[in-house]
């Protein structure tokens, strides 16, 4: 087949131009990069040969090589792994197919330092393209385990790649760095010097469980070029296995960048060693930031799974439940099969008691951080805190756990968040419930008319902004005995203080307004079910309130988006009736007004009301018109 020339995808075009014109102080990082490549290459040749014994493929001596070849300025990364087919090549190397590379190259352009921007090169899984940093030409040879024929892709960066298919080449994949040249101020960046490439590994990959072997090739007095032996460059040991004292906190983050994707340091180091009946070790880390697709459906969770040093599998789901999808790591096992399916995993037993153990370790870890170090415990509940409280919903075996971990913001202070024990310990004498409001932003739910009587009293509520929080308070239903109560549903009585109407005023305040209320009720029977006096407002006309037991909005439009059909929940006006627009609404009613003035009031009302709470009025067009002739007619 004759070569080709393609074009290559615009998002990756950008991409080469940033590594290209590269003024990354640390240009090193490419060659974490291509070595890190290489060994989930040979990760997936060994796991495809465990589980398909008519695989044509060698694997009796699997390995890396890096070849230099001085004179000719070359830098090859090389394995025996799965390797690639044509179409593969095509796909993976001449394109991005990946969500977040509008943000990867937006984070890049505005980094502030170039550490920083190093640091996401291989975030979002483009690490490749980081050989541009230092070549001016780049070409990649490669042949699918169990195919005759093999590939090879060619680059100069320059917009366009060129594919062909070749019959020669070895199974696996080799990637040719043709370097820049070298800069005589510079030795520090001389890529083809064997020193520089034995640092590199030793300081990034000396982790990798393969051999990296380095092959340095020099030209001879007579002409010939020869290499010399090969030597191994890295210990190959498995941090899981040694003993702490053996292993330094760099060694551990370069592992977690290695198999997490992320350039940097996690934020915790957890090791847990069970031995006994089934023996297994762990080794998992805490992530400092939370990734761009945490959210998204076809994010990759799960740590790796070893059975006695051998990969097995990436992203085992199955190892720790999804509210805890961001911890990445290890696990290796003493006595599971070399051939498990992920299927077998879900219903292994052994399994299953490897999940319970972790999850209990990393939630006491997070607790130990909670009360040994603040400022940690800060970074991580910010970035996961939405996440974990998934957990209060999906694992009632570690909601006290979980529940035991989680902070949230509150009136109590406007920028540390609190945790439901400090609530508790804080509560007035003769409250009886935790108070909550949910919303979309801590300034909205403040503002909100419900908080007005909490505020008049000085009492403390939850502000829960994310939109698991709408699950998990029902879910939960109450802490140490104390009901969690939304101050948005049901009818509130939070006690007389001195300056409150007594009971015979209210009672009578109630008789005062009852034809009102009856009358209000069937100019708005389509939208509610009820229109009664509030003891929540103080300043505010109206407001909008859910029965005890109903759906909120949000969780309503929650259950909706995800395909569940919902029925329309009728919800209660309460109105104050110490506000002066409803003082003046019931004496026009009283005095026999015009009934079509006063049901554009109480549709106006109503409207408000739910605008208030970040609604939207049924009929807007007609809201708006009705609130301009009122304001005409004031002019």
């Amino acid at each position: 087949m004759s070569t080709q020339t393609f074009e290559f995808q615009v998002e990756a075009r950008q991409l080469l131009q940033l590594m290209i014109h590269s003024v990354y102080s640390n240009k090193d990082v490419f060659l974490r990069e291509l070595v890190s490549n290489a060994s989930d290459a040979l990760d997936k040749l060994r796991l495809a040969a465990l589980r398909d014994d008519t695989l044509d493929a060698d694997v009796s001596d699997l390995h890396i090589e890096i070849e230099i070849d001085k004179d000719a300025r070359t830098l090859t990364v090389r394995d025996n792994g799965i390797g690639m087919s044509y179409d593969e090549v095509g796909q993976l190397i001449g394109t991005i197919a990946h969500s977040g590379t509008a943000t990867l190259l937006k984070e890049l352009r505005e980094a502030e330092d170039g550490a920083g921007a190093e640091g996401l090169i291989g975030q979002f899984g483009v690490g490749f393209y980081s050989g541009f940093m230092v070549a001016d030409e780049v070409t990649l040879v490669t042949r699918r385990a169990g195919e005759s024929q093999g590939t090879r892709w060619t680059s100069r960066g320059e917009g366009t790649y060129t594919l062909e298919k070749v019959d020669d080449a070895p199974q696996g994949t080799a990637v040719t760095l043709h370097l820049k040249p070298a800069d005589p101020e510079n030795q520090l960046h001389d890529y083809a010097s064997e020193w520089k490439i034995r640092e590199i590994v030793k300081r990034y990959s000396d982790f990798i469980t393969w051999p990296i072997r380095l092959v340095s090739r020099a030209a001879t007095a007579e002409g010939d070029d020869s290499a010399r032996e090969p030597a191994t460059l890295n210990s190959m040991k498995a941090l899981w296995a040694r003993s702490r004292d053996e292993v330094s906190d760099d060694e551990y983050h370069e592992l977690y960048k290695h198999i997490g994707h992320d350039w940097r340091d996690p934020l915790e180091t957890i090791r847990l060693q069970a031995e006994g009946t089934f023996e297994y070790q762990a080794l998992l880390f805490l992530p400092s930031h939370a990734p761009h697709d945490l959210f998204t459906q076809g994010f990759q969770r799960g740590v790796q799974l070893y059975v006695k040093r051998v990969f097995i599998m990436d992203d085992c789901e199955a190892l720790l439940p999804p509210y805890l999808r961001f911890v990445k790591g290890v696990v290796d096992a003493a006595d599971l099969s070399l051939n498990v399916s992920r299927e077998i995993l879900q219903q292994d037993r052994h399994i299953r008691m490897m999940q319970r153990r972790l999850t209990k370790k990393v939630l006491s870890t997070v607790k130990d951080m909670m009360a040994g170090a603040p400022d940690r415990y800060a970074t991580f509940w910010r970035e996961f805190g939405a996440v974990v409280k998934e957990g209060l919903v999906t694992d009632p075996e570690n909601r006290d756990a979980i529940l035991a971990v989680s902070s949230f913001a509150t009136t109590h202070s406007d920028d540390e968040p609190t945790t439901l024990k400090s609530y508790v310990e804080r509560m007035k004498g003769g409250q009886e419930d935790i108070y909550y409001i949910t919303g979309e932003s801590r300034q909205s739910i403040e503002n909100s008319p419900h908080m007005e009587a909490f505020r008049d009293r000085g009492i403390e509520v939850l502000l829960l902004t994310d939109p698991v929080d709408e699950v998990w308070v029902d879910a939960v239903g109450e802490y140490e005995g104390k009901a969690l109560r939304s101050v948005t549903k049901g009818e509130i009585d939070l006690g007389a203080r001195g300056d409150e109407k007594g009971d015979d005023e209210r009672e009578k305040q109630t008789e005062e307004y009852a034809d009102l209320l009856g009358w209000m009720k069937e100019q708005l029977d389509e939208d509610i079910k009820e229109v009664r006096l509030s003891s929540r407002l103080t300043v505010s006309a109206a407001c909008i309130v859910s029965d005890a037991q109903d759906l909120t909005p949000a969780l309503e439009n929650m259950y909706r988006a995800m395909g569940q059909e919902v029925p329309r929940t009728k919800r209660i006006l309460e109105i104050n009736p110490d506000h002066r627009l409803v003082k003046g609404l019931n004496q026009a009613y009283k005095e026999g007004e015009d009934r079509t003035v006063l049901a554009e009031t109480t549709e106006l009302l109503h409207g408000l009301a739910v605008l208030a709470e970040g609604g939207q009025p049924k009929e807007p067009a007609r809201f708006v018109k009705l609130v301009a002739d009122r304001l005409e007619r004031t002019l």
